[in-house]
């Protein structure tokens, strides 16, 4: 994905030391430490927008807003509005207006959904956000982050989760930084959710990362990754080289 058409995509995640994310409950909000919801809030600021997909929103209870009255206004001196917008990515749209998110004040809400959706439910919604809906199975994505960049100036994007999204953006190639919190505490269970999800198909290419930073407070590890993007091979000119191979000889 070409990335002049999209934001920067940065995604925070927090996993235990086996690699889940994932409570019993399906909630990802309760086994880390004070100092991790703290940062968490710091990277969410860092956003013009903040993304998460449809379960995570409901198990969560997300409001999706910046209570740190100190953040909003290090954005507001930095030019920026107080708040990133909110932005929910669903397949069916089967949302509830009820939700903390739609109840509580703060930014614009943007949903991108599919013509799934109910004629019904669109209609609920319309008053309470912005509605993208696209004639296909599940949201394109490059074509989400492209709304995203032209239609709402957002250059920065924070994906807070499910791993389900974030597995797509890393199939998309559209995540540029990783944050990440190790939990100092062991879940097991064979269905339960790792950083991209629960399928066991690997992905179709590997991901390679570069360790930018690493921080440890008390018992958990602050660690902030880079995405590497391999460069794009050469090209050999006309008439360069022998059109032979070369070997390499052990002995």
């Amino acid at each position: 994905m070409n990335r002049r058409n999209r934001p920067k995509v940065i995604a925070n995640f927090a996993m235990t030391a086996d690699g889940k994310v994932s409570t019993r409950e399906l909630s990802p909000a309760t086994f880390t430490s004070p100092t991790d919801k703290h940062r968490f809030l710091e990277i969410r600021a860092q956003g013009d927008a903040v993304m998460v997909g449809r379960n995570t929103l409901a198990t969560d209870t997300m409001s999706m807003t910046l209570p740190d009255e100190d953040l909003r206004k290090a954005r507001l001196a930095a030019g920026l509005s107080s708040e990133p917008l909110r932005v929910i990515v669903s397949q069916r749209g089967r949302l509830d207006t009820g939700w903390k998110v739609f109840q509580a004040e703060g930014a614009q809400r943007i949903v991108f959904a599919t013509s799934q959706m109910p004629e019904d439910k669109r209609a609920e919604l319309t008053p309470f956000c912005d509605l993208h809906l696209f004639d296909s199975e599940f949201p394109p994505l490059a074509e989400v982050l492209s709304i995203l960049r032209k239609q709402y100036g957002v250059k920065t994007l924070v994906c807070e989760g499910g791993p389900t999204l974030l597995r797509s953006l890393i199939e998309a190639d559209a995540l540029d930084v990783l944050y990440l919190t190790i939990a100092p505490l062991v879940f097991g269970g064979k269905e339960a959710p790792t950083l991209t999800g629960a399928k066991p198909e690997f992905l179709e290419k590997i991901t390679h990362c570069r360790l930018a930073s690493m921080q440890v407070i008390g018992n958990e590890c602050f660690l902030c990754y880079h995405i590497r993007r391999q460069a794009p091979p050469r090209r050999s000119r006309p008439g360069s080289g022998s059109g032979t191979k070369s070997t390499r000889h052990l002995s």
